[in-house]
């Protein structure tokens, strides 16, 4: 798994070296620091890399535990450092030598398995010859399979697809030493409790296991008393806040959206200065490429540049000689610029703390600031994690309209008019206008829009209208019965659409009554394997054999082929689109089980 160079994502959680505003509290002489834990030199080295001297408290608690070998239930909120709480003591101890997946993760989503992965990746940089293999829903096969014969020593997966490949016999857990249950409580509210019960009892009874939980309901608990042996329990409650002088906001954008969202916010939102916020290193470099091709004044800071480059772009950002800058989260700390008005996440951080950090860079000294998050439809739970974390709620931002980016482009068209009368180059030109005025008898009015023509160049001046949404006949949106009469699902009637504006159709899947299933594990399966969100899903009708699900019309061929080989209670759902059963079984099927999302 490829996990440096550009692409490498850059995150900081604790460091003493914040500038004043986000400091925290001088150490107490009796809190450890990293190198006063027990760990591995060189994941101590890789830490001190990506700036962690400090350990968090769920950290400073919970990495001598686990180095001591001994199994713990951790309670503590996204946002407090927990992964690098479990990775930092598996890295301490992995034999190297061993082929075999030495450690496995469990986590909810493929988006959280794919981040937990990744800080492993960081965290063993310093360690040459670690591989860490990510496993979910959604992913080729071949990608996985490939990973797990050349050996992987740690695995971070979702339930679903970690089954699957112990049914297939291509994952290996004979020789597991760590298990890991991250957010174990959103597992269970997704329906993963059968799934995860049955990766726990294929696992070597002699394991070291770290459970993990923002609550403590009684289904985590009965699977603690059940698989852990005498865990030590540590609770860390996150005292994460953020500064009263600074509004707090998100726009919900698709990502291939972005750029355009980013490109009408900067035209219509008056700031000073703005600091963009990325996940990696190349990230920074492109984006502010195509802020510059767009006419912003946009540089990038990451890890990679030079300390003189990177003094030069930032004294330009306080000269104002630029306005933008784009930067990852390790480049901007220590970053104070008095002129910052305005923060973006153009990509939502996965922890609470680096949320606070950025939006940090800007309501310095009482002035008002700015924050700005962009949230992907499948990253609400990470807003929903910040809003907790943070203990204030962020609202909602409409993006600007054609109408409002073109109303500002016009007044600012007439603002640098107004600031080239007083050039003094401004004679030079007049008599150079009127003696072309003389020899082509064209009226002045006519000039000067030439001129303003070609000082816009080949763009256009003015934002085009987005073109309408192509109209659904009721033709096209009723689903039909094999001999072509519109078809009904149970008693509704009538087109139906996702909140998003998707027509639905019904699915049929092979799981029901008689499998024990319920409408909160076919919605976690359906969900995580296929890249879906909850309000993707229409009503779902559990009857005895099969289950009838509603779900956008048009799925991508990607998510098709992955709910293919999604299984609940360990059946293969066989998704496809419900033709309908003969009309007496539709009057006799009940609809027990029956509900909304």
């Amino acid at each position: 798994m490829p996990m440096s160079g550009e692409d490498t994502p850059e995150h900081a959680i604790k460091s003493t070296s914040m500038d004043e505003n986000d400091r925290e509290p001088e150490r107490d002489a009796g809190t450890p620091t990293f190198a006063d834990l027990d760990i591995d030199e060189r994941v101590r080295q890789a830490l001190s890399d990506v700036g962690y001297e400090t350990p968090s408290p769920i950290q400073a608690a919970t990495i001598p535990p686990l180095l001591e070998g001994n199994d713990v239930v951790g309670l503590a909120q996204t946002g407090t450092g927990k992964t690098a709480a479990f990775a930092v003591p598996i890295l301490s101890r992995l034999d190297l030598s061993q082929k075999e997946p030495q450690a496995l993760v469990l986590a909810p989503t493929r988006e959280l398995a794919l981040q937990v992965a990744e800080a492993f990746g960081r965290y063993s940089s310093r360690m040459p010859g670690v591989h860490v293999l990510p496993i979910y829903g959604g992913q080729s096969y071949g990608v996985q399979l490939s990973g797990l014969r050349r050996g992987a020593h740690v695995v971070v997966g979702t339930p679903g697809r970690v089954i699957d490949h112990l049914e297939k016999g291509t994952l290996d857990l004979t020789k597991l030493q760590y298990l890991v249950l991250d957010e174990a409580d959103e597992m269970l509210k997704m329906g993963f409790q059968e799934d995860v019960e049955r990766i726990l009892s294929d696992t070597p009874e002699y394991k070291q296991v770290a459970l993990f939980s923002a609550t403590m309901p009684g289904a985590i608990r009965k699977i603690s008393k059940q698989y852990l042996h005498d865990p030590v329990e540590i609770t860390v409650k996150s005292k994460t806040t953020t500064s009263s002088s600074i509004t707090q906001r998100y726009v919900q954008v698709a990502n291939p959206r972005k750029l355009d969202a980013l490109t009408r916010i900067l035209e219509v939102e008056q700031f000073e200065a703005m600091i963009i916020f990325v996940r990696t290193k190349q990230a920074t470099e492109e984006l502010a490429e195509r802020l510059r091709a767009r006419g912003f004044s946009a540089a990038a800071i990451n890890g990679d540049i030079v300390q003189a480059q990177r003094e030069r772009t930032i004294g330009q950002l306080k000269s104002g000689a630029l306005d933008i800058l784009v930067a990852t989260d390790v480049a901007a700390r220590g970053l104070d610029v008095e002129r910052i008005s305005h923060v973006v996440n153009y990509d939502i951080p996965h922890d609470t703390e680096s949320y606070v950090h950025r939006i940090g860079r800007t309501g310095r000294a009482g002035r008002a600031g700015q924050a700005l998050l962009f949230v992907a439809p499948r990253e609400r739970h990470l807003l929903r994690s910040i809003e907790k974390a943070t203990r204030q709620p962020l609202a909602e931002m409409a993006l600007p309209t054609v109408d409002d980016v073109n109303a500002q482009r016009v007044e600012k068209f007439g603002d640098s008019i107004t600031e080239a009368l007083a050039s003094d180059n401004l004679e030079l030109f007049r008599s150079m206008i009127e003696k072309y005025e003389s020899e082509h008898d064209v009226p002045l009015v006519d000039i000067a829009a030439a001129l303003a023509v070609l000082s816009q160049g080949d763009d256009s001046f003015l934002m085009k209208p987005e073109p309408p949404a192509p109209k659904r006949t009721r033709e096209a949106r009723e689903p039909r019965e094999r001999d072509g009469k519109p078809r009904k699902f149970d008693r509704d009637s009538g087109p139906k659409f996702t909140r998003d504006g998707q027509e639905m159709a019904t699915y049929r899947i092979a799981v029901g009554k008689r499998h024990r299933v319920v409408p909160g594990a076919i919605v976690g399966a359906i969900a995580n394997e296929g890249g879906l969100r909850r309000s993707d899903f229409g009503h779902i009708s559990i009857r005895p054999d099969h289950s009838l699900v509603e779900l956008p019309a048009t799925l991508p061929k990607e998510t098709l082929d992955a709910l293919s080989r999604t299984r609940i209670s360990g059946q293969l759902i066989h998704l496809q689109p419900d033709q309908g059963p003969p009309n007496h079984q539709r009057r006799s099927g009940g609809g027990g089980g029956k509900k909304r999302y």
